[in-house]
């Protein structure tokens, strides 16, 4: 029985063995199926082939400035060995808390001119010489704002004539150069510029104010007061003086500081001109017209005429 069995399984596993044979008979080709043709491959274009060396040498390009240095670069990759590690912490500490909530563009740097310096200088060697050959007069001049009472002379002036022409030299040029400095701080346009603006402010100054004195003695010839004239000439001409070494420090300041604090100067020059006005003009001028009995109409056409009158044609002359 189990010789039976066993080789009844015996042929059942031939039988498969048989069943799972592949087939080594090719099978025929149908006729009417036809071949695909065989694809073409595109011949190389020469635009991407110089496009890709390029790239590639712009790549080697790129790693040479790394790798090696020539004369007129240093290497890259030197240089980032040479560099701190601890600077990217201090940059990092640097960093505002706050950050500010608004772009600003800046502001465009404005340049003084270059022969501003050398007018400055001039103008102190210019004042030291003053103060070397004319001393004694300048100490007058400085002590009579301080002073209580003026000493006049019969002719009512204080100082000789060479120091008169020196001091009025130097009231001309500092107070022209402020105006030329504030002319072009404020962009005001005129025919001239540059150093010609400030022979011509300065020149336009010294004729105003000369005018003055002429029309001045020419009051006290014709109204036979030449007396009262040459001492209140003596107070315009202290005054005067006195604002020129204020202005000569205006000016060196102008030239230097930034643009922002210009008007903050400006505003301190007009404060300290008016004080010298009030305690040495006015001070003195008071005792004169007092002596003198006349009609206070008479001294408010005067103060129009001679003296807001100028002021008002330089600053419409500078075109402020």
């Amino acid at each position: 029985m189990r010789f039976i069995v066993f080789g009844f399984l015996l042929i059942v596993i031939c039988c498969l063995a048989a069943t799972a044979q592949p087939d080594s008979v090719p099978a025929k080709k149908d006729s009417n199926i036809t071949a695909a043709p065989p694809v073409s491959v595109p011949a190389p274009d020469s635009t991407a082939i110089a496009k890709e060396k390029r790239n590639q040498f712009v790549a080697d390009s790129l790693a040479m400035i790394w790798l090696k240095p020539d004369s007129l670069r240093k290497s890259q990759f030197m240089l980032a060995a040479e560099k701190n590690p601890f600077d990217d912490i201090k940059s990092i500490l640097n960093i505002p808390l706050k950050a500010d909530s608004q772009l600003n563009t800046g502001v465009m740097r404005i340049y003084r001119d270059s022969w501003l310096i050398a007018i400055i200088i001039c103008l102190l060697i210019y004042t030291a010489l003053l103060n070397i050959f004319l001393g004694k007069d300048l100490k007058m001049v400085i002590q009579s704002f301080y002073s209580k009472q003026t000493q006049l002379d019969k002719e009512g002036g204080m100082i000789n004539s060479w120091a008169f022409i020196g001091l009025f030299v130097l009231f001309s040029l500092t107070f022209g150069l402020v105006l030329y400095q504030i002319t072009v701080f404020y962009k005001v346009i005129l025919p001239v510029s540059g150093f010609q603006r400030f022979i011509s402010i300065s020149v336009f100054i010294s004729l105003l104010f000369a005018l003055k004195f002429f029309v001045l003695k020419f009051i006290g010839f014709v109204f036979d007061v030449n007396k009262v004239v040459s001492e209140y000439v003596a107070i315009l001409n202290l005054t005067y003086f006195n604002i020129a070494f204020v202005l000569l420090s205006v000016a060196i300041c102008l030239s230097l500081i930034s643009s922002r604090f210009i008007p903050g100067l400006l505003i301190f020059t007009l404060a300290s001109i008016a004080i010298i006005f009030a305690w040495q003009y006015l001070r003195n001028s008071v005792n004169i017209i007092s002596n003198i009995r006349f009609h206070k109409f008479y001294l408010f056409i005067y103060l129009c005429a001679l003296e807001i009158c100028p002021i008002l044609i330089l600053i419409k002359a500078l075109n402020i």
